[in-house]
């Protein structure tokens, strides 16, 4: 279940439980109300913990730098001692 179902149950609970007015035999609204709002506060407690663990910040990493040789190939297939020769 998402945050925006955990918020629908605690909306859900809040209507039940504040700005309902029936009777039904057997089962009380306003008991029901209350839990789908505990239920709703625990998803959104639960899934902002989650969130906040998966956004752990890892340090920007030291870029690898490759050395290049400072010898040139001559024609010959050999290395110049950079002085031309």
């Amino acid at each position: 279940m998402g945050l925006g179902g955990c918020i629908i149950l605690i909306a859900v609970g809040a209507i039940l439980t504040f700005a309902t007015d029936w009777d039904m035999q057997g089962v009380n609204l306003d008991l029901v109300g209350v839990i789908f709002m505990i239920v709703g506060l625990i998803g959104v407690a639960t899934f902002s913990s989650i969130a906040r663990r998966r956004r752990v910040v890892m340090p920007p990493t030291t870029p690898v730098v490759e050395e290049r040789s400072h010898h040139h190939h001559t024609q010959d297939g050999g290395y110049s001692n950079g002085y031309g020769s």
